[in-house]
């Protein structure tokens, strides 16, 4: 498999802090204190959403360097509604340039194009396998 598409999660007996490990990065998630966590960091859904958010950020980025427009700063902020057996990711996109009504489609056009938004709207199999040792 390749090392870049690697994640590994690491939790000993200091209650709900876990350690996150892709390729050199190390991060930490956590629960809130509300739940019994110290809240040393975001919890797994947070993950998720700034997961979706900075791949929507990035490919944006990318495509408005690409096509040099005006664009001083793209947020995106994405929340989540859980309920009747799903979940609907909300992304809210703000752009701080100068874009036409052209543009301004091709963005949002593009937004919807980044890997993770494509991972997440494609067919999902989870495959779990347990070891002991």
């Amino acid at each position: 498999m390749e090392q870049e598409k690697i994640a590994v999660a690491t939790i000993t007996n200091e209650v709900y802090k876990t350690e996150l490990k892709a390729r050199q990065h190390t991060l930490v998630a956590d629960e809130p204190e509300d739940v019994g966590g110290k809240d040393l960091g975001p919890r797994p859904g947070d993950f998720l959403r700034m997961s979706l958010a900075s791949c929507k950020a990035i490919t944006l980025r990318m495509y408005a360097t690409r096509k040099n427009f005006e664009i001083k700063e793209i947020q995106v902020t994405v929340s989540t509604e859980e309920g009747e057996g799903k979940t609907i990711l909300h992304t809210q996109i703000k752009i701080d340039g100068n874009l036409d009504e052209a543009q301004h489609k091709r963005m949002l056009q593009i937004a919807k194009l980044c890997p993770v938004h494509k991972m997440l709207t494609n067919p999902i199999e989870i495959n779990t396998e347990l070891s002991v040792s």
